[in-house]
């Protein structure tokens, strides 16, 4: 009996659950199905499954029959001046996709700049006697010479002249030296010392007067000795040429290290500071690099270019800078971390930038943005768009065009 009752059990379990499921199948069946599915915050990107939303990453709701015209006056919704344009069209113009998103920026600075002389290094040489050049040693601009080294040598009257004083205060010292009026051999003493002081304010260099002294005889021609190592950047001494106290002879710049001045920028001049890394790239020189620190900013702007004027040394033992070489330095401006966007994303028409967003489905939203900062084929944003958006980086000039010319079909209409 109890195995009767038990069969019987099993057998209403298994109808019961036979019938259920053939009505739970029967109103699966007569449910509706999603049209689509739709990004609840851009309800213009569409997708015919569900899944993840790419621009804000929110889960995409279903859109069931009659709830379409809902999303669609939402989808509709677009700023002014985006337009719509077909997959094949796009293809056509060439269009390319980035992404808005955070980097971690080196903080670099660029700026075109010219190689000069380091001004305190360059030595004007001329004589503080009036006379005749004689010989000249260093005939040609580009000499290098060392300090000591002869120039040129000197007939100067009235050097000559000194010279035969200093020669018979000598020799009046002699004369007195035996003497027993000692106030005498005090007189002689200073003369002797002021003929030879006039003798060194006329930069008659030491071995020339102890010469002198030595032979008893006074020298026809003076030679006049480079005051510094470097370079000969300008001559204006020739043989038999007659020069004054003013004449300025050679001009000798030492190269061991020169200065490099940049132009930067007026927005980007706050970034630069005294004692600043840089680095000095040539176009003659590729692949090598020289280091420096700025040691000056101007304060002023150049009024034409509105830009600052800042000065780096850079030390240059082989010297391979040369003076009117031009290059491009780079300042290091410290690292951050930064929204960026591709430099061709931004069309810059001066008095402001746009960039086109993908609000999907083909459709294009002009962003007007802030932009800050640009390096190494980035450009820092500062307002108008956020991390994760999906930008057009190609083809946006034959956008931005389209969508003038809607804009200004629009305004036609009204």
């Amino acid at each position: 009996m109890k195995t009767i009752l038990a069969l019987m059990a099993v057998a209403i379990a298994w109808a019961g659950g036979y019938g259920y499921g053939r009505w739970y199948a029967k109103a699966a069946a007569g449910a509706p199905k999603p049209l689509y599915w739709v990004d609840p915050m851009h309800p213009w990107y569409k997708s015919d499954k569900p899944g993840i939303a790419p621009d804000c990453g929110m889960k995409l709701v279903p859109v069931m029959p009659g709830e379409e015209a809902r999303y669609e006056r939402r989808a509709n919704r677009l700023p002014e001046g985006s337009v719509q344009i077909t997959p094949e069209k796009q293809q056509l113009i060439g269009v390319e996709y980035g992404m808005v998103e955070y980097e971690n920026v080196s903080g670099a600075l660029r700026a075109v700049a010219r190689v000069t002389l380091d001004e305190t290094k360059v030595a004007k040489v001329n004589s503080k006697l009036e006379g005749w050049l004689e010989q000249v040693f260093v005939d040609s601009v580009g000499r290098q010479v060392k300090k000591g080294d002869p120039l040129v040598t000197i007939y100067s009257p009235e050097a000559l002249a000194t010279q035969q004083e200093y020669l018979l205060a000598i020799k009046g010292r002699g004369m007195m030296h035996d003497s027993p009026v000692h106030e005498m051999l005090g007189s002689t003493e200073n003369l002797v010392a002021a003929a030879k002081k006039r003798l060194e304010l006329w930069d008659i260099s030491e071995p020339q007067i102890a010469a002198v002294t030595e032979s008893g005889k006074a020298l026809q021609y003076l030679t006049l000795y480079s005051p510094a190592s470097g370079f000969v950047m300008e001559r204006n001494a020739f043989a038999k040429q007659r020069i004054m106290p003013d004449t300025v002879l050679y001009n000798i710049a030492d190269l061991s290290t020169v200065w490099v001045v940049a132009d930067v920028f007026e927005y980007e001049a706050s970034k630069v500071r005294v004692g600043q890394p840089a680095v000095l790239t040539l176009a003659y020189l590729p692949g090598r690099t020289f280091r420096g620190r700025v040691n000056y900013v101007l304060p002023t702007i150049d009024a034409a270019t509105r830009t600052v004027k800042v000065r780096v040394e850079f030390p240059n033992p082989q010297f391979l800078l040369k003076p009117e070489m031009y290059g491009d330095v780079e300042f290091q401006t410290g690292g951050s971390r930064r929204l960026v966007v591709p430099q061709t994303a931004v069309l810059n028409s001066g008095d402001h930038q746009t960039v086109f967003v993908d609000r999907g489905n083909g459709y294009f939203e002009p962003r007007n943005v802030k932009i800050g900062a640009q390096n190494s084929g980035r450009t820092e944003i500062l307002s108008g768009l956020k991390a994760g958006e999906r930008i057009v980086i190609s083809g946006n000039f034959l956008i931005d065009s389209e969508s003038q010319l809607k804009t200004a079909l629009g305004g036609a209409s009204k």
